[in-house]
């Protein structure tokens, strides 16, 4: 294969009913670093229908260029409608890099399009960076989290991976930043549609995803039974937090699997986050501790937890969240 016939990093821009997901901000601003690194340009892949508009948005956050790709089939997500165009831009663009979000869109799409396009894929890493030898090294967790290893896809172009919500941080939005706006006309081979769209249910949690939240209120073991949880509720509540929770509690079934933090959930980078009764295994710590000040409440005091919190209480997280909360009720009602 002649690498010298790829070139540039190009993003999936993720959109829902028309919204771009913060997800693809994200990995546009990884893809600046990647880029820069390469002397190349950062390229956005924005399917959709009716999306042209936010083109602007995408260059504001980092994208030199936008390719636009509106057609009525592509309003919703469907997996061979999108893997076909993505497999015909990069057909006929080839990137050198091609990043995704390791959302449920993401773990569907790029699987497919890395074995149409005979290439290889590295999920959910943590980290990317480009090597002496101007390859795109994937850093992810193995074995349980219990390491990180390091891959590259030496032999085979593009270089593709997906990153989870919340691991790369957004760049400063530049309003006076300028690019290029090109539109691609899709063709399609309707003879392979195997999926309508009969009709699009969506259900109102009235709950921010815990990926956005400024301030998240965490459970572990320690927190034990939906009894338990109700007490961080109320902490939340005060405080204007979301309620999230380790993995021990989601497996319990003490609360829903889109609440979960950790290498298994989402990667979360609130301003506080509360750590009640999670000791701090590494698949949890994975998810969290890019946090931007960490508060840890557990009766173990050698529990890993601390060593990432910035403060520790220990104690009982039972007797310590409902006074606590009173506390703050009292301080925010003498405001």
């Amino acid at each position: 294969m002649d690498k010298t016939l790829y070139k540039n990093v190009y993003v999936f821009v993720e959109q829902r009913d028309g919204v771009i997901q913060s997800v693809a901000l994200e990995l546009l601003g990884k893809a600046t670093e990647l880029a820069a690194a390469l002397g190349e340009k950062v390229v956005a892949l924005f399917p959709g229908h009716e999306i042209t508009s936010q083109a602007q948005t995408l260059i504001e956050f980092g994208a030199d260029e936008v390719i636009c790709i509106d057609h009525p089939q592509l309003k919703h997500y469907i997996t061979e409608q999108y893997s076909q165009v993505i497999y015909q831009a990069i057909m006929t663009y080839r990137p050198s890099i091609v990043l995704f979000g390791a959302t449920t869109i993401g773990r569907d799409l790029a699987p497919r399009l890395s074995a149409r396009l005979n290439t290889g894929l590295t999920a959910d890493c943590t980290k990317l960076e480009i090597s002496e030898e101007k390859e795109l090294l994937m850093t992810r967790p193995a074995f349980g989290g219990n390491l990180m290893a390091t891959i590259a896809c030496s032999d085979h172009r593009p270089q593709m991976s997906t990153v989870r919500p919340g691991v790369m941080q957004k760049i400063q939005r530049d309003p006076s930043r300028k690019g290029t706006v090109t539109e691609m006309k899709p063709e399609f081979n309707e003879s392979k549609f195997k999926v309508k769209l009969i009709e699009d249910v969506k259900e109102d949690k009235g709950m921010i995803d815990i990926s956005e939240a400024k301030i998240l209120v965490s459970g572990g073991r320690g927190v034990g039974t939906q009894n338990g949880f109700d007490m961080l509720y109320d902490l939340a509540s005060v405080l204007g937090a979301e309620v999230s929770a380790s993995r021990a509690m989601v497996d319990a079934g003490v609360i829903a699997h889109d609440r979960q933090v950790g290498q298994t959930g989402k990667t979360v980078r609130p301003d506080l986050y509360f750590a009640m009764g999670i000791s701090g295994a590494i698949q949890h710590l994975a998810g969290m501790e890019e946090s931007e000040f960490i508060v840890a409440i557990n009766k173990d005091k050698f529990a890993p937890i601390f060593k990432v919190a910035d403060v520790g209480i220990v104690g009982d997280v039972k007797k310590i969240v409902p006074l606590l909360t009173e506390r703050l009720k009292k301080e925010i009602e003498n405001k």
